[in-house]
C-alpha cells in the first residue's frame, strides 16, 4: 500500500521520454499521475484558479517542471509567468518558475554566468550586421546561436575566411534580431554534463561526438558515456549552477587548451545522459527529493 498521498503534478511534454518517465516515477510513489501540458491550462486571474483538463491545479501540493516546450521560444517566458502565478496561489514548484526564466534565453543565461565570473568562450552580442561582420573577423571561427534554441538547432558556423560571410550573417539576421556570436573553441570531441540535485553534485556524463558533426549533441550522432571530472571542473560546475538556485540542473562544460569553460546551464536536461552513462534513474531520485521537501 502506498503511504504517500501527496498530490504532485509534472509540467512536461506528453509523449516525451523524460516527461513520461518523471510522471511514472511520481505515480509509483503517490498512486496518482498528472502530466500537465502547459499549452492546455486555463488561468483565471480574477478567481485565482488554474485548471488543466478540469483539474484545479491550485489544490496540488507540488509541481515538478520537466519541460515547457520541446524547442525553446520567447513564448516560454510567458508560460513561466502563468506558473509563477500558480506558485503565488500556494503551490510549491521544483524548480521555481522565476529561477527557470533566466535559462530560457541564451543571453539571460550568459549574462548571469559572466556576471558571476564564469569562464566562457569569447562572445559578442549585436543587432548590427556590420558589427557582426567585424566580430567574425576579430574572433576567426564563430558559431552564430539563436537566443532561443536547444540541441544546436538553428546554429550556424561562420569562418572569417569564408567568401560569403556577409550573406551568412544576413541570413542569420533574418531569423534573429539580436545576434549572439561565440568563438569556436577546440574541444576533445566531447563536452560534459555535470548534474546537480538540490545544489549537490550527483554525477557527470560526457557527450561523445561523432566525426560527422561539429557539435556533440545526440541529435547530431553523439552518445553518452560515463565520466569522472577533475576537481577543477567540479568546482567550476558547482560555482556555475549556484546563482540559479535550481532543484535539478545540468551544467555543460567543455575542456579547452585554456582550461574548462561553460557553454550553458540547463533546467531540464540530464535524465537520458545519467541513465545511459551511469544507469542512474534521475526521475526516481528527483521524485524522492521532492517528496522529502514537501514532507519537511
Amino acid at each position: 500500500m502506498l503511504e504517500n498521498k501527496l498530490r504532485i503534478g509534472v509540467v512536461g511534454t506528453p509523449g516525451g521520454w523524460s516527461s513520461e518517465k518523471l510522471a511514472d516515477a511520481v505515480e509509483a510513489q503517490t498512486g496518482s499521475r498528472l502530466l500537465i501540458d502547459i499549452t492546455k491550462i486555463e488561468t483565471c486571474l480574477s478567481s485565482g484558479k488554474v485548471h488543466f483538463n478540469g483539474i484545479d491545479l491550485t489544490l496540488l501540493d507540488g509541481i515538478i517542471v520537466k519541460k515547457i516546450n520541446p524547442i525553446y521560444s520567447p513564448v516560454d517566458l510567458e508560460r513561466l509567468e502563468l506558473l509563477r502565478y500558480l506558485q503565488a496561489q500556494g503551490v510549491r514548484f521544483f524548480s521555481k518558475p522565476e529561477n527557470i526564466q533566466r535559462l530560457i534565453s541564451r543571453l539571460a543565461c550568459t549574462v548571469t554566468l559572466r556576471n558571476a565570473g564564469i569562464p566562457m568562450p569569447k562572445t559578442i552580442i549585436t543587432e548590427d550586421e556590420q558589427l557582426a561582420r567585424e566580430a567574425v573577423q576579430k574572433l576567426g571561427s564563430v558559431v552564430l546561436k539563436p537566443l532561443f534554441s536547444t540541441k544546436a538547432r538553428g546554429m550556424m558556423i561562420v569562418n572569417s575566411s569564408d567568401s560569403d560571410v556577409q550573406e551568412k550573417i544576413c541570413a542569420f539576421k533574418q531569423a534573429n534580431t539580436m545576434m549572439y556570436i561565440q568563438q569556436m573553441v577546440d574541444i576533445p570531441g566531447r563536452d560534459l554534463g555535470v548534474v546537480f540535485l538540490g545544489g549537490k553534485y550527483l554525477a557527470t556524463y560526457a557527450r561523445q561526438g561523432s566525426n560527422d558533426s561539429w557539435n556533440t549533441t545526440i541529435n547530431s550522432g553523439g552518445h553518452y558515456i560515463a565520466h569522472e571530472p577533475s576537481a577543477e571542473i567540479l568546482q567550476l560546475a558547482e560555482k556555475t549552477q549556484a546563482p540559479f538556485s535550481l532543484d535539478f540542473t545540468c551544467v555543460d562544460v567543455v575542456e579547452t587548451v585554456d582550461g574548462p569553460m561553460v557553454f550553458e546551464v540547463s533546467a531540464f536536461g540530464g535524465y537520458r545522459g545519467l541513465l545511459d552513462s551511469h544507469r542512474i534513474d534521475a526521475a526516481k531520485l528527483y521524485t524522492d527529493y521532492v517528496l522529502k521537501k514537501l514532507q519537511a
